[in-house]
């Protein structure tokens, strides 16, 4: 998807740089610029206050001691005005712990004085990246009731847009349509659209599963039954073809009935009459056929399973619905969907996704489909206990799981844990080098010795317990 922050003229974010130490501020600002940034600056934390609100920068780069209002206390100001934006601090190296503490309470990141700029470049693109992040999930949900959806389905990704183009130009006709997909893909969706976007709006929507009958009762749920038909058939009944009449009857799993009803359903898509069982009277109905099925359908005619005149007919306009995992830029939208369904009916408070969980849910590869996102993310919802869903509010199976081949994955463990793992190891490697460590890891320095630092408190206090 296409998205931007507000930018500058080079196209890059708005920064306000804050600092006391006039030269500093200058020839930063000046470097940034360079960069492709659109700066401003200010001398303190109350010069900057109404540059929040003029300037309305998407990241502050702010000086953690100053006289007056200090980094710590701008911070909290940026953030009631605007809790997404981020905060990156900047600090001598003899006050990191209070630079940690920042970071506890919201800052993106901090740097310690002299400032590297290799390292600046690179927290303030990842900073910048959180919140365009956070930015665009937001915008996500304005945008369902928008041209990323029609009635019920929900996806952006070109694949689906293909499969909305086809909605809109088949739904007039009166052409017989064949979706195929994996189960969990929505096909009974598109089916619905292709009703309710069809001059048969009005009349009923009728569907039936065809794989969850017997022969004998898929008969006489098609085409109805007179009274003695067989045994348990105590008054006449009308069948679904006849309850849709005017309208669409939808046949899911169309690949699993038998020969005998092929034939009967072949009659009907090239005459539009039938009889009901047990009974020589032929009865005419006007209904549009879309059937549905998971299989290929061409295999099954190769193979005798499926009569060839047969998949002629239905297959007029046929529809592919994508799996998921072939349109992952569509997970994030779908989540939405879901997470604001879902805290509705649980009554629960619930507004969006912390990053890490709505990373985890994008590289899980979701093999029962948009279905299966739907139950992760309700589950999600009952089980959160703040605004947000968190990476430990996700099913295991979710949290544990990459759909990138090559990924390490540790049955029962925590990503924290993993991450652990992952920079103390390869400190190991690299002789305790958090630079040649972060270069491997992707990382920044700062967040390795952050990481580092976390970790010893974690064991200290673990001690002062034992």
């Amino acid at each position: 998807m296409a998205f931007a922050l507000r930018t500058g003229m080079a196209g890059k974010a708005r920064i306000l740089v804050v600092d006391d130490e006039a030269n500093a501020r200058t020839a930063l600002a000046e470097l940034l610029r360079d960069e492709g940034y659109q700066v401003e600056t200010a001398a303190d934390g109350f010069k900057a206050l109404p540059k929040l609100a003029d300037f309305s920068p998407d990241l502050v780069l702010t000086d953690l001691k100053m006289p007056g209002l200090d980094g710590m206390e701008l911070m909290r100001r940026s953030r009631e005005l605007d809790p997404e934006r981020a905060v990156v601090m900047m600090t001598a190296f003899g006050a990191i712990e209070t630079a940690v503490t920042a970071m506890r309470e919201g800052a993106a990141d901090y740097l310690t004085k002299p400032l590297d700029m290799g390292e600046l470049s690179l927290v303030l693109e990842r900073a910048l990246e959180r919140r365009r992040l956070r930015a665009e999930t937001s915008q996500l949900r304005q945008r369902l009731a928008e041209r990323h959806r029609i009635k019920s389905i929900v996806g952006q990704s070109p694949a689906m847009q293909s499969v909305f183009d086809v909605i809109i130009q088949v739904a007039p006709s009166r052409a017989s349509v064949l979706i195929t997909g994996e189960s969990g893909t929505g096909k009974e969706l598109v089916a619905a659209a292709i009703h309710e976007h069809s001059p048969r709006s009005a009349k009923p929507f009728v569907k039936l599963h065809c794989a969850a009958l017997a022969e004998t009762l898929l008969e006489s749920e098609l085409f109805g039954h007179e009274r003695g038909a067989f045994t348990g058939a105590v008054s006449r009944r009308d069948g679904r073809f006849q309850q849709a009449d005017g309208g669409t009857l939808f046949l899911d799993e169309i690949g699993e009935i038998s020969p005998a009803l092929q034939v009967k359903l072949l009659r009907f898509l090239q005459e539009h009459e039938f009889q009901r069982v047990g009974s020589g009277q032929t009865v005419k109905v006007d209904v549009r056929v879309i059937a549905a099925t998971n299989r290929n359908l061409l295999e099954r005619v190769k193979q005798g399973q499926v009569r060839e005149d047969l998949d002629d007919r239905l297959n007029v306009v046929a529809i592919e619905v994508p799996a998921l995992r072939d349109r992952p830029s569509d997970i994030p939208l779908l989540a939405s969907h879901f997470l604001t369904k879902y805290a509705r009916e649980n009554d629960k408070q619930v507004i969006g996704f912390e990053d890490d969980a709505l990373l985890r849910l994008t590289r899980y590869p979701w093999p029962g489909n948009v279905r299966e996102l739907e139950n992760a993310v309700e589950r999600a919802v009952v089980v959160a206990r703040g605004e947000r869903v968190r990476l430990q509010d996700l099913a295991q199976t979710v949290v544990t799981t990459e759909a990138s081949p090559g990924v390490p994955v540790i049955p029962g463990a925590k990503l924290a844990e993993i991450e652990r793992y992952a920079i103390l190891k390869t400190l190991e490697m690299t002789g305790g080098s958090t630079s040649r460590a972060a270069e491997v890891l992707g990382l920044s320095t700062r967040t390795i010795q952050y990481r580092l630092h976390e970790y010893q408190t974690s064991a200290a206090d673990l001690g002062r317990h034992q």
